[in-house]
């Protein structure tokens, strides 16, 4: 039986998997999936929680990515069923069609997970005990120690771990590309990620679909420019 630590670089799942070290846990990989879209911010975390584990416990953390990245999926994959059939890209996700958690984390981490379906193995999930409602079949310590999202943030913070400033501005961190993210969450990536921002409108501008159903980004870039003068 193996015993694999699914982490996302967050705070929930860096608190579990800095708890579970520091509990001798039995632990015999670590993996993090790769999308391509997290916060630059979040990827400097990331290579902190690696340079910490490695220093402190000699662990190393396993980077798992898909044979294709988000941008060939989201403008160039060819659609191959459907009444799409024959269209290019994905465009934007949907809550109906969330194509890049599919395509590029949680079947990237399933197919890797294939090889131990003969021995089996345990898949330790870092979901807070507040979150009863993304609970499923799975391992979750967090739940198990009564662990709520504050306390893994201020866990976090103790550790030295502050993702430069994300979490003063998220309550959660998706892709910073993620076109499901509330207009509060907008406003802010606009006002405080800028090269973001920029990016963000030149991958609206190739998209067949527009960003949101009631705004393209350029909208949005209207919208809070008029609001900031109120």
């Amino acid at each position: 039986m193996k015993h694999i630590v699914s982490f996302s670089g967050g705070k929930d799942s860096t608190a579990m998997l800095l708890k579970m070290l520091e509990d001798n846990w039995i632990i015999d990989e670590i993996i993090f999936c790769d999308t391509g879209k997290d916060f630059p911010d979040m990827l400097n975390h990331i290579e902190e929680v690696k340079k910490y584990i490695k220093e402190k416990y000699n662990r190393e953390i396993i980077t798992l990515k898909a044979e294709k990245n988000f941008d060939y999926y989201m403008f160039e994959h060819e659609k191959n069923r459907g009444k799409n059939k024959g269209k290019k890209g994905y465009g934007w996700a949907t809550m109906r069609c969330r194509w890049c958690t599919s395509n590029l984390k949680n079947r990237v981490i399933d197919n890797y997970l294939k090889k131990y379906k003969t021995e089996g193995y345990v898949e330790y999930i870092g979901i807070a005990v507040d979150e009863q409602k993304r609970i499923k079949d799975k391992c979750y310590p967090l739940v198990q120690w009564g662990m709520t999202e504050k306390d893994c943030l201020t866990y976090c913070y103790n550790k030295g771990f502050t993702w430069n400033g994300l979490y003063e501005h998220f309550d959660r961190l998706s892709c910073w590309c993620c076109p499901l993210k509330n207009l509060k969450e907008l406003r802010i990536l606009y006002t405080y990620y800028p090269n973001l921002w920029k990016e963000l409108k030149e991958m609206d501008k190739k998209s067949y679909n527009q960003f949101r159903a009631d705004y393209s980004v350029e909208e949005l870039e209207r919208k809070f420019i008029r609001e900031a003068k109120k």
